[in-house]
């Protein structure tokens, strides 16, 4: 995976609404990840069918959230799965080996490792500061992004990060940042996504 802002899209209710909020971030983009928890089936599958189309034209990974038989259903590039989401191997048989799975670590680098063995292709971490998006999620330092690199794989922070607060995880050894409000939620979203593209250049 490239370096870079990894872009999660807001809870937005308009399908096309938010394919316009996206689309002019995509270049800023390493990679998309379609993340709506209060959508339900029938707009998930359309705004996921949507974004998979913009992505693919844009040359930009797309990752589906918690869901690989949508991820699988609309083509897209991988899937990231969170403690509840079942197991590494069952979203690789449903996607195929060159698909993107991610896992998410929280605060635990035994969860990291187990992962990591099972054949995750990228580690996410969070919340580092605190986020608008999950106000009760578990706290991560960077310093467990230094202990982690020793799997060899690329380690994605989130939780409440910003353009300004995103150099000390870059720092620290993050090679994607993932953001919603950070960017969604900004006075001018292009702008920020295109600052936090700049910091891996």
């Amino acid at each position: 995976m490239r370096r870079g802002l990894y872009l999660i899209t807001p809870n937005e209710p308009d399908a096309q609404r938010l394919r316009e909020r996206v689309r002019p971030l995509l270049p800023f983009a390493a990679c998309l990840q379609y993340r709506n928890k209060t959508a339900d089936p029938a707009l998930r599958r359309v705004q996921a069918a949507l974004l998979a189309d913009d992505t693919r034209a844009a040359g930009v990974p797309f990752i589906v959230n918690d869901d690989a038989r949508l991820a699988a259903d609309v083509q897209a590039d991988g899937v990231h799965l969170g403690e509840h989401d079942g197991p590494i191997a069952d979203a690789r048989a449903m996607l195929g080996a060159a698909a993107i799975i991610g896992v998410s670590c929280y605060d635990d680098l035994a969860t990291a490792r187990a992962a990591a063995e099972a054949g995750a292709d990228y580690l996410a971490f969070g919340a580092f500061f605190t986020s608008s998006t999950k106000p009760n999620a578990r706290r991560a330092t960077p310093a467990l992004l230094q202990q982690a690199r020793r799997h060899g794989l690329p380690m994605v922070a989130i939780g409440g990060i910003t353009p300004d607060n995103a150099p000390l995880l870059v720092d620290a050894g993050a090679d994607l940042l993932a953001i919603v409000s950070g960017v969604f939620d900004a006075p001018d979203p292009v702008a920020a996504a295109r600052a936090v593209h700049a910091l891996f250049e």
